[in-house]
């Protein structure tokens, strides 16, 4: 599945990776903070999201966190 992480302040997306492991990625964000190249940051919320693809659903998590 599709894990986006997006600065919720900027909507800028920060990271987009593909994963098996989502619960994992998800309690991973959820923790103390999360370092990117353009600085750390803190989990806020998330959503998973729906859209179609050439005529398939498919789904993503989208991660929102706030610079610290």
């Amino acid at each position: 599945m599709n894990v986006i992480f997006v600065d919720s302040f900027s909507g800028d997306e920060l990271l987009q990776i593909v994963t098996h492991d989502v619960a994992g990625m998800l309690v991973a964000a959820q923790g103390e903070s999360v370092t990117f190249p353009v600085g750390h940051f803190k989990y806020e919320f998330h959503n998973l999201d729906f859209y179609e693809d050439n005529g398939q659903i498919r789904q993503e998590l989208v991660i929102y966190v706030k610079k610290l």
